[in-house]
């Protein structure tokens, strides 16, 4: 490997001691710096649209304190050049850069948002992603571990299908590894647990104290470029997507075992309690929540826990939240506009205990450490969001009291000629040692 042993222990030993006094998104890494109090900012990877303002990407940055004169507003837009079909983000482990990912030109933009939070800066683009990971397409989920980012892709560039590959960069943008997600004709070593070794990638996530790397499946290129439409009425582009979780070990990234998870499980989010030994994923396609967990032998293994809405209708779960104590996810589906609620306190029988629409359309959601605000944006996919008057794009922040979610403020993207509000990343002057300005 490329850390040493030592190395690797050390960065486990202090991110679990920090883990009780840190207050923060909870989908972050377990090895990143945390935020020990109020977030400052939210950045949002935003998607170019064609006709609204400069039609380029950007990162947007919105003050969220609520002692800031600021509060609620926009309060800077940074365009990339062009429309990448921006995508997911996230921070090294130092929390000084934040890497961005275009699925269809492959590019990958880091942004400083240490030397001035309020104002990030575009250090440097990263535009040979594709030549350097052996064919890899479609950068999605962007993962620190100590010194190092993975990056799930979602594509290859030989048939644009779903087969794919987790790649490894130091924080310095360089390129370290490719590692190949197991397929039927290549296991890699890996125990094939059901019917499906597809090669398919989307979100990755650790949990350090039991050496484990989880990744979910999606689709590629082909598809997820697609008008939403025609390939929903497409019975071969149907049948192109991803059915499976694989297990790894964190370490070596050896991957170890491939379970069955059918309809296209998105993100994964762990628990953060030591003793809970477990991750929840979503199936977009069958509306359905896994778990993926530890049983008494010390096997891992997944297994259907609960509906999402009515399968039947297909209601097109997307992101997850868990919480900070791990008795709440927040379930948003696409299709329908709502966010739902589920109490997790038992893993293994997820129950529905609150929904709320959100917006004529949902796609993320980003819970504060200690539960009482949470984020949304709107936008899928630039070809799979809806159309007309049902073409909402917004950033909305709610404060959640244990019984409902009331809004506090919404910003209208499209009115501002923003674009498409995607994924959000949470900032701090207090990471910094910075004080508000």
């Amino acid at each position: 490997m490329n850390f040493k042993l030592s190395t690797f222990t050390a960065a486990l030993l202090l991110c679990s001691a920090s883990l009780s006094a840190s207050a923060d998104e909870t989908c972050a890494s377990p090895y990143m710096a945390k935020i020990t109090g109020q977030e400052d900012f939210v950045y949002i990877w935003t998607l170019g649209a064609e006709g609204v303002g400069d039609e380029q990407d950007k990162l947007v940055t919105v003050d969220v304190n609520p002692k800031s004169k600021q509060y609620g507003k926009v309060v800077a837009s940074l365009s990339v050049g062009g429309r990448n079909e921006a995508h997911h983000s996230d921070f090294t482990d130092d929390r000084r850069f934040l890497w961005a990912g275009g699925l269809d030109t492959n590019k990958i933009f880091i942004f400083d948002v240490a030397t001035d939070p309020a104002k990030p800066k575009l250090t440097k683009t990263i535009t040979d992603f594709v030549a350097k990971s052996g064919g890899v397409v479609g950068p999605h989920s962007l993962y620190a571990l100590p010194g190092r980012m993975v990056i799930t892709g979602l594509s290859n560039n030989k048939d644009h299908g779903g087969r794919t590959a987790i790649v490894e960069y130091s924080n310095a943008g360089d390129y370290i590894a490719t590692y190949w997600l197991p397929t039927d004709d290549n296991l890699q070593g890996a125990i094939k647990s059901g019917k499906y070794a597809d090669g398919y990638n989307y979100d990755v996530r650790a949990l350090p104290r039991k050496n484990l790397m989880l990744t979910s499946s999606f689709t590629g290129w082909s598809n997820y470029m697609m008008d939403f439409g025609k390939m929903l009425n497409d019975q071969e582009a149907m049948k192109r997507f991803g059915n499976t979780v694989v297990q790894w070990d964190l370490h070596s990234r050896q991957p170890k075992k491939v379970f069955d998870v059918p309809g296209a499980p998105l993100e994964i989010r762990c628990a953060w309690d030591e003793a809970h030994n477990y991750c929840f994923t979503s199936t977009a396609l069958t509306s359905k929540i896994w778990l993926i967990y530890q049983d008494d032998k010390g096997e891992w293994q997944a297994k259907d826990v609960a509906d999402i809405g009515e399968p039947a209708k297909i209601p097109l779960p997307v992101d997850i939240s868990i919480s900070s104590d791990d008795k709440t996810l927040w379930v948003n589906t696409f299709m329908d506009g709502k966010t739902r609620r589920f109490d997790i306190s038992d893993p293994f029988h997820p129950k529905q205990v609150f929904e709320q629409k959100i917006g004529a359309q949902v796609n993320m959601v980003s819970s504060s450490w200690d539960g009482k605000r949470l984020y949304y944006t709107s936008s899928l996919l630039a070809n799979w969001d809806k159309k007309g008057a049902d073409n909402e794009q917004y950033f909305k922040a709610y404060s959640w009291d244990g019984d409902k979610l009331t809004e506090q403020f919404s910003i209208d993207f499209n009115k501002e000629k923003l674009g498409r509000a995607h994924q959000m990343r949470f900032g701090a002057y207090a990471l910094y040692g910075k004080a508000p300005k």
